[in-house]
């Protein structure tokens, strides 16, 4: 291993993930919606944050709307 490095000479490159970094944000959810999830993810063996991501992009690939009826 060398003691040092020619930083010049490296050839550094752009994350091509880059854009599909996440971001952190604090969301009120339900308890019982958070145990649902987690129970969800448990079943498939993955995080339960990283199912409601995927849940949620889901959602935005193919376009879903909100359909909700109130009684």
């Amino acid at each position: 291993m060398l003691e040092e490095y020619d930083i010049d000479r490296l050839n550094p490159r752009t994350n091509p993930y880059a854009k599909e970094l996440k971001k952190q944000v604090t969301i009120k959810i339900s308890p019982n919606v958070i145990e649902y999830f987690k129970e969800q993810a448990n079943k498939v063996g993955m995080p339960y944050q990283t199912l409601i991501n995927l849940y949620l992009l889901d959602c935005v690939n193919n376009k879903r709307e909100l359909q909700m009826t109130w009684k």
